[in-house]
C-alpha cells in the first residue's frame, strides 16, 4: 500500500559514532523523500564527523576513521540536508528516541535551526514493536519476506524502513494511511523535548521528569529557582531539551509583560 501523502515525508537513518544524543556525531545519513504524487528522491551522504569512531561502533556499521577522513563535516552538509528536509515530515525505525534527536542536535550545532512544530513523526520501529516486539532485520524478514542485505548501512536500513511501513499499513487494518494518525500511534509520550527530559502533563503543561524537580511544571520551577535554568544551559543537556526550556522561560516573561 503506498502512502497518503498531503506533503513530503523523509525516510531517513543515521550511522554514528555512539549512542549519547549530546556528544555523539553522525558518520553517515541517508535520506529518503516521498512526495505526495509517488515520486522518490534519495542521497546518502558519509560524514567526518571530527572525532574519533570508537571500534564498537566500526565493528556494527563498518565505517571507520579512514573512510571519512576526507568527507564533508556534519556543518558543511547541513544546509543540503535542511534543503531536503524543510516543510517534510520525519520517519524512521527508533527515529523519535535517537535519529531526529540526534539530527537535531547536529543541526543546531551546525548554526541551522530544526523544529518540529510545523511536522510530525512517524516512528516504524513503535508500530512494529506495538504488533510484534522485533528488529529491524526481522521486521523486515516478517512484513517484506525478504532478508535485510547490508544491514546498519544507512541507505539498505532507510529504503527497509520504508518498505516495511508500506507491509504494515497493507497488514494492519486498524493503522490509518495517514501520517498525523501514525504520529500518534508511533509515540509512547508528549514529549515537548526529544531526549524526555520535559513532557505534557494531562493539563498540557510542560513538566520537568528528572532531578529535584521530577514531575513539577517548568514555568513554576523557573519562577522560584531562576539559577536552574542557568544550571542546565551550562550542562551536558542537549542543545534541543535548551532551546525548548529558552523558549518556555521566553513565553513565561512574555505573558507576564503582557
Amino acid at each position: 500500500m503506498e502512502l497518503k501523502l498531503h506533503r513530503p515525508i523523509i525516510f531517513f537513518d543515521l550511522e554514528t559514532t555512539g549512542i549519547n544524543i549530546a556528544k555523539d556525531r553522525i558518520v553517515e545519513i541517508s535520506i529518503l523523500k516521498i512526495f505526495p504524487n509517488g515520486n522518490k528522491e534519495s542521497k546518502t551522504w558519509l560524514v567526518n564527523p571530527e572525532m574519533k569512531i570508537p571500534k564498537e561502533s566500526t565493528e556494527i556499521h563498518g565505517i571507520t576513521n579512514e573512510k571519512v577522513a576526507n568527507e564533508p563535516t556534519f556543518k558543511e552538509l547541513a544546509p543540503q540536508v535542511q534543503a531536503m528536509i524543510k516543510d517534510c515530515d520525519l520517519a524512521g525505525f527508533n527515529s523519535n528516541r535517537f535519529d531526529i534527536p540526534l539530527l537535531a542536535e547536529e543541526m543546531l550545532r551546525s548554526d541551522v535551526d530544526f523544529d518540529m512544530k510545523n511536522r510530525v513523526a512517524v516512528d516504524v520501529q513503535v508500530i512494529y514493536h506495538k504488533k510484534e516486539q522485533r528488529t529491524l532485520s526481522a521486521a523486515y524478514q516478517f512484513y517484506c519476506d525478504k532478508t535485510l542485505e547490508n544491514a546498519h548501512s544507512a541507505e539498505a536500513d532507510t529504503l527497509a524502513t520504508y518498505e516495511i511501513l508500506k507491509a504494515q499499513l497493507d497488514k494492519y487494518e486498524d493503522l490509518e494511511n495517514d501520517v498525523k494518525f501514525l504520529n500518534k500511534f508511533s509515540t509512547h509520550s508528549e514529549r515537548a523535548d526529544f531526549a524526555g527530559f520535559i513532557v505534557f502533563d494531562k493539563d498540557g503543561d510542560e513538566m520537568f521528569t528528572f532531578g529535584k524537580y521530577k514531575g513539577q511544571k517548568v514555568e513554576e520551577v523557573l519562577q522560584k529557582d531562576q539559577g536552574y535554568y542557568s544550571w542546565i544551559q551550562k550542562s551536558d543537556f542537549p542543545l534541543y531539551t535548551k532551546k525548548i526550556l529558552t523558549a518556555i522561560k521566553l513565553r513565561a516573561l512574555n505573558n507576564k509583560l503582557s
